[in-house]
């Protein structure tokens, strides 16, 4: 029986060679990771990955691979948290002028961060991607909606 530490390295390893290394964008693969953790229970899901290494190690290999690639995010200074997120909304098929909108509107970035993030790690995303989004919306000739309309 293989040990949990060569299970996790191996699921680890699998998530990043077969997923995450096809996602061209941190905030991409932030996205899928989020994407896969239950809103109610918090747990992270994966049903080929359940397969492979059983629905624990599974679910914490995820927890941990979205720790690292938020960290990883909030790593890069301004410059590259722009070209990160710009190549990201531009794969996106809805058209900038309308995700900028949006974004400002619903805030769905929120949902990208690992349940886990200390409160400063969170005011630091929070505050860079609103500065980002600032920025784009000006590129992007994006009003700001009145907020009493």
């Amino acid at each position: 029986m293989r040990s949990s530490r060569k299970l996790e390295r191996g699921a680890s390893a699998d998530l990043w060679r077969n997923t995450l290394s096809q996602l061209p964008t941190a905030f991409g693969r932030m996205t899928y990771l989020a994407s896969l953790r239950d809103v109610n229970s918090g747990r992270y899901s994966h049903h080929g990955m359940a397969l492979v290494f059983g629905e624990v190690e599974s679910s914490r290999t995820l927890r941990a691979s979205h720790k690292q690639v938020f960290a990883e995010w909030l790593r890069f200074n301004l410059e590259q948290q722009k070209a990160d997120l710009d190549l990201y909304l531009s794969g996106l098929p809805e058209d900038k002028q309308t995700l900028l909108e949006t974004w400002h509107q619903l805030r769905p970035y929120e949902n990208v961060l690992p349940a886990s993030v200390r409160k400063v790690e969170k005011e630091l995303f929070l505050a860079d991607l609103e500065t980002l989004l600032k920025l784009l919306r000006n590129v992007h000739g994006v009003a700001a909606p009145n907020p009493d309309a």
